[in-house]
């Protein structure tokens, strides 16, 4: 077993498409097939199920996502500490939920700027095995609904981001300046994998129940923003999104909700004992461009 395909399983279980997952790697995608294939006999499971237009993780390709994710973070946080040992760059190891997001990208852009010898690792992990990787050390910055944070972690509350729902282009919604929370009652609507994604779940099963009803939940769940765009560009459900993603899901139309008007709250998560320097930094940076941009500024009252 090689580290390289544990990186190409990772990937691909993140894009569920053989081919972006290729080109994320820079390899062609025949190698990456054989790759996680090979992976697949060594380990004497099915990891993945494939067909002509759909990849999915099986139970066991889900297991092992979770405890991957965790090896190459160790190994990745390993080669880290040896460089600062030698002299090497500093470097600061950075959470995201998902690379579509475009928050904390615009953050790390400043902070970058202002330390250009600074090495900034960014790491696609779940708000609480975030928690988790704050704590024990293997994450220096987080991203993500601090509800549910442990005392162990700290966090600054930086934007409220308007919530809308993805649709097909084609969609009869698609034709509406925005949407009523209350018609989502008729539509499937998609849910984030509750092992990565159980705050967002829950603020949108919230959000519903504010209007009046309990969503009919789609069967089957994503790991990724891109992947959800997939089966909704499908006609197959429905999902809601909040706008700071919006730009990377072609083939879906995005509406603002209403009635009520929801803001998903982003807050900068980092462990409470650290004072560094990179990590106030990051704080810093969202504060300041949250005020600049008017990311906590809303119009009316909302579901938060």
């Amino acid at each position: 077993m090689e580290l390289r395909q544990l990186r190409y399983f990772v990937t691909l279980a993140e894009e569920l498409h053989f081919g972006r997952a290729a080109a994320r790697e820079h390899i062609v995608q025949s190698a990456l097939s054989q790759q996680v294939q090979r992976l697949e006999r060594e380990l004497g499971v099915r990891l993945l199920e494939r067909s002509t237009h759909h990849v999915s993780l099986t139970a066991a390709g889900a297991v092992f996502l979770v405890e991957t994710r965790q090896i190459l973070a160790h190994v990745d946080r390993a080669a880290a500490i040896a460089r600062s040992a030698t002299g090497g760059s500093p470097t600061l190891r950075v959470g995201i939920i998902d690379s579509s997001y475009d928050s904390m990208p615009q953050i790390l852009h400043e902070v970058q700027a202002r330390y250009p010898g600074l090495v900034i690792h960014q790491v696609e992990v779940g708000v609480p095995e975030q928690y988790q990787q704050l704590i024990d050390g293997r994450l220096d910055v987080g991203i993500g609904r601090a509800a549910l944070a442990p005392p162990q972690v700290a966090s600054h509350l930086f934007r409220r981001d308007p919530l809308g729902v993805l649709v097909p282009r084609h969609h009869r919604f698609a034709e509406l300046d925005a949407i009523p929370v209350a018609i989502l009652a008729r539509e499937p609507l998609l849910l984030a994998e509750e092992a990565r994604a159980p705050e967002f779940n829950q603020f949108t099963i919230e959000m519903c129940r504010a209007a009046g009803f309990t969503p009919t939940v789609h069967e089957g769940t994503v790991e990724s923003i891109r992947a959800a765009a997939g089966l909704v560009a499908q006609g197959r459900c429905v999902y809601c999104v909040p706008s700071s993603c919006i730009a990377a899901l072609p083939g879906t139309i995005w509406r603002p909700l209403t009635e009520p008007t929801s803001y998903y709250p982003w807050s900068v998560l980092w462990r409470a004992d650290d004072t560094s320097e990179y990590v106030r930094a990051i704080v810093s940076c969202a504060r300041n461009m949250s005020g600049r941009l008017g990311w906590l500024a809303t119009t009316d009252h909302s579901v938060a």
